[in-house]
């Protein structure tokens, strides 16, 4: 029984999006960052995604899978990753208040819209 050891939780994020790179790169530096697994969905191989998780979608935004395998996306997958972070785990409960994650799930949408634009730029490099 692995009740001692439960499985890691593990973010998918696009490695073909500079923005996003460098920030998986700043939190994959960090404490902590070697108890997840990072899979760069723009690279990695099908089986990677795990059950319930499309490329199109892992590529479409930010997704964690929980150790008891639920996923989580957007605002919330942040907020769990912080949380993961203990340099970060402040920010994770701050704004993974039933108050503050409405107004980051925004923030994050909005992102998202203007994210093509990076995009684009470095598939033309």
């Amino acid at each position: 029984m692995q009740a001692n050891n439960p499985p890691p939780a593990t973010l998918y994020y696009d490695g073909g999006c500079p923005v996003c790179a460098r920030e998986v790169a700043l939190y994959r530096r960090q404490a902590g960052a070697e108890h997840l697994v990072w899979v760069d969905v723009a690279r990695c191989a099908p089986e990677a995604l795990g059950p319930g998780l499309s490329r199109e979608a892992a590529m479409a935004r930010l997704h964690l899978r929980r150790p008891d395998g639920s996923l989580a996306s957007g605002a919330a997958a942040f907020t769990l990753l912080w949380r993961a972070l203990p340099r970060w785990a402040w920010l994770g409960r701050l704004l993974g208040s039933r108050l503050a994650l409405p107004l980051l799930e925004a923030a994050y949408r909005l992102f998202l819209a203007i994210r093509p634009l990076w995009r684009g730029r470095s598939a033309v490099r």
